[in-house]
């Protein structure tokens, strides 16, 4: 009864399709108009992807490690609920918490720059200093880490931790890119921005 219940939610590719749906609209919320933005975009949408597959189609994690090392490995090590095993369903409202955070980052990130920075698809407006920013140079950024990482504190796959990995990285990168952009066309004052505020974490990054 219970391995029935444990695959009863795969091959359901309905839900593979709304789940990519779900967490791809967060990406409206971010200018497209450099083409260094497309690799970090590829790899939220590939993180999105494989997390949807394996949720919800199929648990390739789980078949590639039985094919790997010859053992089937439980439920929640490196597929699968991640937490279920050790806190029950609290994994999965911590995991809901974290995303919740990412998504209001993205959010309450783009209501601030939207109006007052990309004004244009080329980028063009007043450099954005109050509101979330005033803690935050990359608050958007800081929701994708934190909508990505939630997920696999609910669902954790080999998959999901190399492209969270590599998405890090990548938006990382993004993020100096842009800082650099900000200080040719703002100079000094986005200096003197840069010096007060961290780039992903109040206080610490």
């Amino acid at each position: 009864m219970l391995e029935e219940n444990i695959w009863s939610h795969f091959g359901n590719w309905w839900a593979v399709l709304v789940w990519i749906a779900i967490y791809a609209v967060f990406l409206l919320f971010v200018p497209f108009y450099k083409k260094s933005k497309v690799k970090p975009t590829g790899a939220y949408l590939a993180f999105v992807v494989a997390f949807a597959i394996e949720m919800f189609g199929v648990p390739f994690s789980m078949f590639a490690l039985g094919w790997a090392f010859g053992i089937w490995l439980p439920e929640g090590i490196l597929w699968g609920h991640t937490l279920s095993s050790y806190i029950g369903d609290l994994g999965t409202w911590i995991g809901l918490l974290i995303s919740l955070s990412g998504v209001a980052l993205v959010l309450v990130g783009w209501k601030r720059i939207h109006k007052n920075y990309w004004i244009k698809e080329t980028g063009e407006g007043k450099l954005v200093t109050d509101g979330i920013y005033k803690y935050l140079r990359h608050p958007q950024y800081t929701g994708f880490f934190l909508i990505t990482l939630g997920i696999m504190f609910e669902w954790a796959t080999i998959p999901l931790i190399v492209l969270y990995l590599l998405l890090l990285v990548l938006y990382y990168k993004l993020a100096k890119r842009e800082e650099q952009d900000m200080l040719d066309e703002f100079g000094e004052e986005y200096q003197e921005y840069k010096a007060k505020t961290r780039m992903f974490i109040p206080y610490v990054l």
